[in-house]
This record gives structure tokens, sequence and C-alpha cells, in this order.
């Protein structure tokens, strides 16, 4: 048996935890720079705010129907995260973080255990421990606990926050009763091509002939048919590095010079070869690319990317932001402005198997001279240590108009009781 843990709208909950006088009341959480709905809150849902919804649009809405709105504190996000995933390891030997508000269990070994009593033990400790609500889905496979994590959750006060299948009748009703694009796995355009023959429901799914399930969506979709049918076929993962890392910002203005671009350009190289060496990864190859603001009717349009092939593979900050810069000048146009750019990097290798070239390699002194960087930069604060192509007296900082307090991981933020 499998168990899907999910804190229910983890953004807003978190908010919740330290402003206890916002339960029940409408939050919406915003997404970088302010631009649009990440998080609402059920009741927010309720005033039929849509996910993605952009911040100016509803303005006017958010002050009408009382709505707190908070910029993203993704610091506070992420440490809140942690708590409920280490309570949540005490729970099973094996688990799996899938996401920052979700995780898998393996229940294996656990067929003697009362599995309902279990899911609420989680539940119950989880909130007094953390304060986030969470649902639990428990099922054979980790598809179906997918789908009983969805009722559990959309059922709450009928299932308490926890929803099992364990049997095949319990199976058969919850696939019925799921769309076939609420499917976890199941794309928009694979729900389109799915609709279109008829199939309407998970269950309808699970009635696919394997040979044309295995056509349309490859060995992927057709382990996901088995598992729903209640057949294990997908297992935990292991933690994997990242198979691209991308550092991508909209300016604060509208650029239309090379040199304003290419700084920040060389700065989001920078950032991406920071993340790399923190895996011990090299990347073989990066795409760079440049848009101006399509929001801006009254100006020229242009959007453009490009891929390069590295020479040799590195992490190397200087060599990166030297190609990410020689990139970004086969892409530029004069006569436009832009307002967002970003560096992709992909194509990985391990940095203790990469493979040295017969005519070009990496310059090795770069690798004690990285080290020295990263552990300056740990020690005295992120980019205290620059290259000389970025503007040193420069710090990118989002548009966090309503940002909440770092109660848990900020000193200066913790929360003062007043007794």
């Amino acid at each position: 048996m499998f168990a899907l843990v999910d804190c229910n709208n983890f953004y807003a909950s978190c908010e919740r935890v330290f402003r206890p006088d916002l339960n029940g009341k409408p939050i919406v959480v915003l997404s970088n720079n302010d631009g649009c709905v990440i998080a609402r809150s059920n009741e927010a849902k309720d005033l039929g705010i849509p996910m993605g919804a952009p911040a100016f649009e509803y303005e006017k809405v958010f002050q009408q129907q009382k709505v707190h709105v908070f910029s993203a504190n993704f610091a506070l996000y992420g440490d809140m995260s942690h708590r409920v995933m280490s309570v949540l390891s005490d729970y099973s030997p094996d688990m799996e973080i899938y996401s920052i508000d979700e995780c898998f269990l393996s229940l294996k070994g656990f067929e003697f255990f009362n599995l309902q009593e279990y899911g609420m033990l989680m539940r119950n400790k989880v909130v007094k421990w953390t304060g986030i609500p969470i649902s639990v889905g428990i099922a054979p496979t980790k598809a179906l606990s997918k789908v009983a994590n969805r009722i559990a959750k959309k059922f709450s006060e009928r299932t308490k926050g926890v929803y099992i299948i364990d049997s095949e009748e319990s199976r058969i009703k919850a696939l019925k009763w799921l769309k076939v694009e609420d499917v976890w796995g199941i794309g928009r355009q694979h729900a389109k091509r799915l609709q279109a023959q008829g199939v309407k429901t998970a269950y309808d799914f699970t009635l696919l002939n394997d040979a044309f399930v295995r056509k349309q969506m490859s060995i992927v979709g057709l382990r996901l048919k088995h598992d729903l049918q209640g057949i294990p076929t997908l297992n935990l993962d292991e933690v994997q590095p990242k198979k691209n890392i991308a550092t991508t910002r909209s300016f604060d203005g509208n650029y239309t010079k090379f040199e304003q671009i290419s700084e920040r350009v060389s700065t989001f190289a920078v950032s991406c070869a920071e993340k790399l060496r923190k895996q011990n990864s090299c990347c073989n190859s990066l795409m760079v690319f440049v848009h101006t603001n399509r929001h801006r009717k009254d100006l020229p349009q242009y959007s453009r990317n490009i891929v390069i092939q590295l020479p040799f593979a590195t992490n190397s900050s200087i060599e990166l932001s030297k190609f990410a810069v020689q990139a970004l000048k086969q892409i530029f146009k004069e006569g436009y402005s832009y307002k967002k750019a970003g560096v992709i990097v992909q194509d990985f290798t391990p940095q203790d198997s990469v493979q040295k070239s017969l005519f070009e390699e990496r310059n090795e002194k770069h690798i004690p001279l990285m080290k020295a960087v990263d552990k300056l930069n740990a020690l005295f604060g992120q980019q205290k240590i620059r290259l000389a192509s970025q503007d040193a007296k420069r710090v990118w900082k989002m548009k966090q108009e309503k940002l909440s307090p770092n109660y848990t991981t900020k000193l200066s933020d913790i929360i003062t009781i007043k007794i």
C-alpha cells in the first residue's frame, strides 16, 4: 500500500499558521513580482478567483471581497515544508518527497495496521506539530493513492481528511467519479485525445487496449494505466539530481541596450553555475532567451531563444557566463524594448565523470577558484563575490509589496508573545 499526503492549500495554510485571525477568511498568494495568483484558500476559491488570475485585474475584487493578499514567501514555505516532511518521515521508512507540499509513503509491511486510524494519527500529528492541515489518500498503487487523496480532500467532512481504496469495489467507484483530465500524469493534450475517443473518466481509461495506450501515450501512459488498474507499476523514486536548471527574471523596466541585458544574462548564468556545483554536475549545453513585454501592444514584439552546445562540460561561473553572453549576441536585436531574459543549463554530466576533449578543455584552475567563491558567498552572503561582467552595485530584488515576515527562518521576524 502507498499513502499520498498532500498539504491543503499549502501556501495559504502557511500564512494562517502565524495569523490565526485569518482562519475562515479568503487568502490568495501571488507569484514572483506579485504577478498572478498561485495559491488560494477554499474561501477565495468560493469567490470565483481563478488560479493564475493577474493581480492587477483582480485588485477591485480583492478589495470588495476583503481578500487577504500575500506575496510569495518561499523561505517560509520551504521551512514549513521541511517541518511537515520531518514529521511524516516517522510514519514510514520509505518516503518520496514529490513536491513542496506532497509526498508518497510506502506502507509495505503495514498489512495488520488499521490504516484509517494510521492515516488519522498522521494527520493529527502534522496539524498539532506544524499547524498545517493535510489530506491522506491510501491505496495499493501510487496512482490510486493520488485518486484517494483527491477524494479525501474533496469530501473532507465525510472522510475527515483520510480516504482508503482497499477493494475492487472502492477502486471502480473512485475511478468512475474521477474525470480523465484530472488523472495524475494525463496532460491537457492527452486528455483531449482521449475525450475524442469517448474516454470521459479514469475508469474508461483503464478499459482501453494496452497497445492503443502505448501507441498514444508511450510506455509511461501504459504504466499509469496498469497502476490505476491496481497493478503496482510506479515505484517510489529516489531523489534525483535535476535534469536542467533555469534562472529567469522579468526586468524592473524595459531594457533596450545590449549591455543592460548582457549583465543580467551573465548574472543568470552565474546563478545556474552555483546550482550546478551544489548537485556536483556540469552542463554540456545551455539555452538563452529574451522577449519583449507582450502586455505592451503599443510596442514592437520580439521573442527568441538559442541553444548552444558547449565545447566541454563545465560548472564554472566564468565559463558559463562567457558562453551565455556569446549566445545572447546571436539573438539580440536593436530597436526592441526587452522585458525578460533567462538562462537554462541542460545535458548534465556528473562532475567527477567529465570527459576531457582532445582540443579544448575546461580550465582546471576554475575548480578550486569556484570552491573558494562558494565558500566566501556562503560565509558573507550571496553574490558578495561577483564577476567583472556583473554590476557590483546591483542586487536583484523581486517586487514583494505584501510579504509576510520570515517567522521561522529569521530571528528578527520571530513572533513576540505579549503576556
